[in-house]
């Protein structure tokens, strides 16, 4: 199959900050400078201005090669009008040369400026020329004063305004060359030595790493557990050179240890690997993250805390509530001409953008329902049933994956013109910045035109869904049929509606001028369901029958073909034994390539691109797991469930930069991903992605400027940076964590627990004391405990409340600060040490009490806004300190009218003793200043209504209001 352009070649938005006129010292430098280059694009001959900016009022395009601004005249300095780049690097003390081309449409004077491109905008260097009509060469050598990394504050600009009337402005084969530091400089986070998965190892399946040295012999390895004991040695295995990484690297190979524990280390020398496990725990957990990406992404509904936490909770996006303009009645983009609007609400954002684009979506829910029905077919369908997610449908008779699936199945339906044809994708008018969460984005929305490709991933999607709630709900079968039905006759009638390459602006182009894997899989997916002979006829004739299209590259949104093919294999269709057979021995002999391939490998990963590495290369690598794990299923040969692990190694921290791309997972997991709400790297006060989305991984080609600054000359598996605006290698997708989540799923159908395992648990640890007590916490220490086998992996301090216990804390060291306590209260607690095999210990019990604390009397005031209905409540509660002393801590007490019990409370922790309902704080609304609030909630169900009257903070009673 082939390999794609881009689809998401999109403008870094970044803002453009003015650069002060400065004076710089024009004089050659006192060191030599390398002949490093330290402006990317600077002859505009990618096609592209990026990472070139227009500041306000000024317009970029390219013309002949040359980048020309479009300046508007009256502005008073030279600085009102910008063109420039950011993340210029700069070294104190080296000398650089600045040269240009430029010229304007009328004579006027511009000025090169170097310097800081945020607050106080220190400068470097300064040089003004003066244009003519004719194009001309300028240079200027300076010397820096200030440092600036790449990808940091350092600016280039060229400042075009202080004049009268407007202008055109050209400017080309724009240079800066100097400095001794090559690009990227020092990575931010050096690579270890010893590269391990960081997630863990399965008992009874290999257990490899890898060392990088250049050493020549082989090395002693150690392998610790988690307190420093060594429990296993042996020797390396010199690979030599590695094409894919550009390590020299030996084989650790430690597959005969196989006891379960948290915390293992590998040593070779003075070089030491990240932690790990050894066990399944991970494996089995990570099937539910990799799946809850998909809520997290939906479009269309509230993010609820109940599911997500309180860091993840958003409001619904693009529900038409201001400033969203909506996505309940989009019309075309301007020039198509539709003649109608379609509700196109609900769906997953495809990626770190808010757009929903169907060929993407396509893959990403067929993989998803492939998931199922898979593990319905010859797997683990239990695991998958309903109550296993965190999604608002749960407990409603249905398993969770299918109801996560159908949000988006929904959307691809409403996507579906009057004609049959099927919108290609629905997004902004335009792009927009990070951070930007969807429900703030003030963009107007539009439909793009129809294509053949979107029709047929619809036709395919939409048959698959028939087929799997066709005894589920049979009138959503029925639909899903009968829009599949007339998607296929629309794209048959229409084969050749190839989506616009330059429809760009606001989200990915996402075309594919070759439809005819698409015509294969959606075929497959309606003679699979239907049984028609028109079907089948299509699906045994296509060029892509019997596994033709899948390849050593894999398969993706634009190469769709093995997914049919997977259909085939898997789904009882009414084909001769033979055909099906050939399929399998497809995947089979694909699956013998990987492994050969991942053999000779320093970081085994089943992809072989044709030249480097692509875009979204984790996203290929997972869908070649896929492959291994099918050839499984069909032959059973432990071979290839041994090359699934490999694989996941790879992804979970055994590659040459030391990094989990998985996120939550590993001890140096990816945190910056290019995601408009994941944005904690923009916004300290936005959240960093939650754990199981995959990174889009190593891209060659370094499409974004970030990665092109940083990444010049990388090795494939090398072309990798953990920041939010590399978009082109730290993206996250829908279709890659789809593949990710079927293959998280696969794996953890296969995990065994070896026997050896540790059966003894950590020595007791000491007795607790307690020191530093305040009215709201103390701080804990103790003797610590030991564990000779699988090592202490934490403790915990618990609180034994009645015939309750609670944790107050969890630590690995032996000491914890507890906070938020409750002011005048004896705490029982103890300790619990627990090892790496999950066994455990328990200190003596001890009593601390906490020291008195009060608030002045009628401090407080509580205002009370509920809603009744038949048989329940909601309410709403405004705490206010109407004290001047700052609560640290807060209790709320009041008694419950009627029969009304608590069901679900939010942001507080919520007990109700009969009618008694008690509200204390959480870690991060306690501290409550004078004239501040605490907003929380409750719903309850029950009989009786009407305002509490005996509402009490700390103790002390309330006014009301």
């Amino acid at each position: 199959m082939r390999s794609l352009p881009s689809p998401r070649w999109r403008r870094r938005t970044t803002a453009t900050l003015a650069l002060v006129a400065v004076s710089g010292a024009l004089a050659a430098g006192t060191a030599q400078a390398a002949d490093y280059e330290r402006l990317i694009n600077g002859t505009f001959s990618s096609g592209t201005a990026d990472p070139w900016w227009a500041g306000t009022g000024v317009t970029n395009r390219l013309t002949n090669g040359e980048l020309c601004a479009a300046v508007p005249g009256g502005t008073a300095n030279p600085w009102d009008a910008l063109i420039g780049q950011n993340g210029v690097p700069f070294e104190a003390g080296q000398s650089y040369t600045m040269k240009f081309d430029a010229r304007a449409t009328t004579p006027q004077p511009i000025t090169a400026n170097l310097g800081e491109g945020v607050s106080p905008y220190r400068g470097i260097a300064s040089h003004t020329v003066q244009l003519t009509t004719t194009k001309q060469t300028f240079s200027f050598t300076f010397t820096s004063e200030l440092d600036f990394p790449d990808a940091g504050n350092g600016q280039a600009t060229f400042q075009l305004g202080g004049q009268a009337a407007a202008n055109t402005v050209c400017v080309d084969n724009v240079s800066l060359v100097g400095g001794v530091k090559p690009p990227g400089g020092d990575p931010a986070v050096p690579a270890k030595k010893v590269n391990v998965d960081q997630v863990g190892y399965v008992p009874g399946l290999p257990k490899q790493a890898t060392l990088t040295t250049d050493a020549t012999a082989a090395q002693t390895w150690v392998l610790k557990n988690s307190g420093g004991t060594t429990v296993a040695t042996g020797q390396t295995t010199p690979k030599g050179l590695d094409a894919d990484s550009g390590d020299r690297t030996h084989l650790i190979d430690f597959s005969s240890y196989d006891t379960v524990g948290t915390g293992y280390t590998l040593t070779v020398g003075t070089e030491t690997s990240f932690p790990f496990d050894i066990g399944t725990d991970q494996v089995k957990k990570l099937r539910y993250d990799s799946l809850a990406y998909f809520y997290h992404n939906r479009s269309g509904i509230e993010i609820e805390a109940q599911y997500v936490g309180d860091e993840y909770a958003r409001p619904a996006g693009h529900l038409n509530v201001a400033p969203n303009k909506g996505d309940d009645a989009v019309p075309c983009l301007t020039g198509l001409d539709c003649g109608y609007t379609l509700d196109v609400r609900g769906g997953w954002y495809d990626a770190g953008d808010h757009g929903k684009y169907v060929v993407n979506g396509g893959i990403s829910a067929w993989q998803v329902l492939n998931t199922y029905e898979r593990a319905k077919l010859i797997g683990d369908a239990a695991a998958l049933g309903d109550g296993k997610l965190r999604i608002p449908e749960s407990a409603n008779g249905v398993p969770d994956i299918l109801d996560e699936a159908r949000w988006e199945v929904e959307f691809l339906l409403k996507m579906q013109a009057p004609d049959g044809m099927v919108h290609h994708k629905i997004h902004d008018v335009n792009w927009t910045g990070l951070p930007l969460l969807p429900h703030q984005d003030p963009q107007a929305r539009r439909l793009s035109a129809t294509s053949t490709a979107a029709t047929l991933n619809t036709a395919a999607v939409a048959a698959q869904a028939a087929r799997i709630w066709k005894t589920i709900d049979p009138a959503f079968s029925a639909k899903a049929q009968a829009a599949a039905v007339r998607a296929y006759a629309a794209a048959k009638a229409n084969p050749a509606k190839i989506a616009d390459p330059n429809d760009g602006t606001g989200g990915g182009a996402y075309s594919d001028p070759d439809v005819t894997d698409e015509f294969y899989w959606a075929a497959v997916e309606l003679f699979t369901t239907t049984g028609e002979a028109s079907y089948r006829a299509d699906v045994t004739s296509s060029a892509h029958f019997k596994g033709a299209s899948l390849n050593n590259r894999g398969f993706d949104w634009g190469a769709t073909g093995p997914l049919g093919d997977i259909t085939l294999a898997l789904v009882p269709n009414g084909l001769p034994a033979a055909d099906v057979a050939a399929i399998k021995a497809k995947f089979v002999s694909v699956a013998d390539g990987h492994l050969s391939q991942m053999a000779a490998q320093g970081y085994p990963a089943p992809y072989r691109p044709t030249e480097g590495y692509d875009w979204g290369s984790n996203g290929l690598v997972t869908n070649n797991i896929s492959v291994l794990a099918l050839a499984h299923d069909f032959t059973g040969a432990a071979k290839y469930r041994e090359g699934v692990f490999q694989g996941l190694h790879y992804l979970l921290g055994r590659n040459p930069l030391s990094y989990s791309y998985v996120t939550g997972y590993g001890e140096q997991a990816v945190r910056n991903v290019h995601h408009r709400h994941w944005a904690n790297q923009l916004d300290p006060t936005l959240p960093i992605a939650p754990p199981g989305a995959l990174s889009g991984g190593p891209n060659s080609a370094l499409q974004d400027p970030i990665a092109a600054r940083l990444l010049q000359g990388c090795k494939p598996q090398k072309c990798f940076v953990d920041h939010i605006e590399a978009y082109s290698v730290n993206e996250v997708t829908v279709n890659w964590n789809s593949a990710f989540a079927w293959v998280a799923n696969w794996a953890a159908e296969k995990v065994t627990t070896a026997p050896p395992v540790d059966t003894t648990p950590p020595s007791r640890p000491g007795a607790p004391t307690a020191s530093e007590i305040t009215s709201t916490g103390f701080k804990l220490a103790w003797t610590p405990s030991s564990d000779a086998e699988s090592g202490v992996r934490e403790y915990q301090v618990v609180s034994v409340e009645g015939d309750a216990l609670r944790v107050l804390a969890t630590t690995t060291t032996p000491s914890a600060t507890l906070t938020n306590l409750r002011q005048d209260t004896a705490y029982t607690l103890y300790v619990t040490a627990k090892n790496g095999a999950g066994l455990s210990s328990q200190s003596t019990q001890v009593v601390v009490r906490t020291q008195p604390g009060s608030i002045p009397p009628g401090a407080c005031k509580v205002k009370w806004q509920a809603t009744t209905w038949n048989g329940g409540m909601s309410a709403n509660i405004t705490i206010t300190n109407t004290g001047t002393q700052a609560w640290t801590s807060w209790k709320l007490e009041f008694t419950l009218p009627g029969t009304q019990k608590i069901t679900q409370g939010w942001s507080a922790n919520w007990s109700q003793s009969g009618q008694a309902a008690t509200a204390t704080n959480m870690p991060w609304n306690g501290n409550v200043g004078g004239g501040g609030t605490a907003g929380i909630g409750f719903n309850s169900s029950g009989g009786g209504s009407g305002e509490p009257t005996d509402f009490r903070v700390n103790g002390q009673s309330c006014t009301k209001g």
